[in-house]
């Protein structure tokens, strides 16, 4: 049997990533016919918290003494975290599984065209306009100013801004930041944020069940983490990104299953365009590392 090429490898990684990370939605959005936002959140967290302390100690991984500056995008980065949670996850409780998770595949445009206006990286014509025609996606998913748009829509647009700055202060991290110390800084943010709102909510009785979905989501969050940053250990970013893509497709696969739901028509064609546009932009960038790395303009 001939061995898989680490790409194939990254790229099974990549989808199994997605596959934790899309069913811990699922998890989150089944939990919400029994438990309030904040309680679920917060009980979430704290199943997170314990398993990243137990494989932090096993890897030897956890570092805490880091510079100031790596500190202060450390806490940025967990604000941009606690925000991207509550909007998403109160979108996912309250709109369709898929329509939420096609809306935050328009991430990678997000960030690229983040990149360029805030770090000073340089965006050649091509890609300007594939982020152009790829909000013309996410725009024929959302649907402004007709029935099928909704708050939740736009909760799910402002998860995808707290995203970007999130992953923007990842980028400026520097290279010696244990992965796990950041994973673990969000985790604590998030459930300290949760357990703050938790507080003045009446809690309800949790069921069997519920413990269930819950302990399930939390195992399937520390699986879809730790199967991406063995994705991008393992194969190039620019082939094995693009599998991200494969969260869609989960999402309408449990949607339809789970929840009895199925997006319209014109939220598909929005998904396939968000999806072309943002394979496009990965391999665009992965030809430019290639040739080298492009200059940054002046500031």
């Amino acid at each position: 049997m001939t061995p898989l090429s680490d790409n194939m490898r990254g790229a099974a990684l990549m989808m199994g990533s997605m596959a934790a990370f899309t069913f811990n939605d699922a998890c989150m959005k089944a939990v919400s016919a029994s438990l309030p936002f904040f309680q679920a959140l917060f009980l979430r967290g704290l199943g997170t918290i314990a398993m990243l302390a137990v494989l932090a100690g096993v890897m030897g991984a956890l570092r805490l003494r880091l510079p100031r500056r790596d500190w202060g995008l450390i806490v940025l980065r967990t604000l941009a975290e606690i925000g991207a949670a509550y909007f998403f996850i109160t979108a996912l409780f309250n709109a369709p599984l898929a329509n939420v998770t096609a809306i935050m595949q328009a991430i990678p445009l997000s960030v690229t065209l983040a990149g360029a206006v805030f770090l000073g990286e340089v965006v050649g014509w091509r890609r300007w306009l594939a982020i152009l025609v790829g909000f013309g996606g996410v725009l024929l998913i959302v649907r402004p100013g007709t029935a099928g748009f909704n708050l939740f829509s736009v909760y799910a647009l402002i998860a995808v801004a707290f995203v970007t700055l999130r992953d923007l202060a990842t980028r400026r991290l520097s290279r010696n930041v244990p992965s796990m110390t950041v994973a673990i800084s969000a985790a604590v943010g998030v459930t300290l944020f949760a357990g703050a709102g938790a507080a003045m909510q009446a809690w309800v009785p949790i069921g069997a069940w519920a413990g269930a979905q819950l302990a399930a989501a939390a195992l399937f969050v520390i699986g879809g983490y730790l199967f991406s940053v063995m994705a991008m250990r393992v194969g190039e970013i620019g082939i094995v990104s693009p599998f991200r893509y494969t969260a869609l497709i989960w999402a309408l696969g449990l949607g339809a299953v789970v929840f009895g739901e199925w997006p319209s028509g014109l939220t598909l064609a929005g998904a396939g365009i968000v999806v072309a546009t943002g394979i496009f932009t990965f391999h665009r960038e992965r030809r430019l590392a290639r040739n080298g790395p492009a200059p940054l303009r002046p500031r």
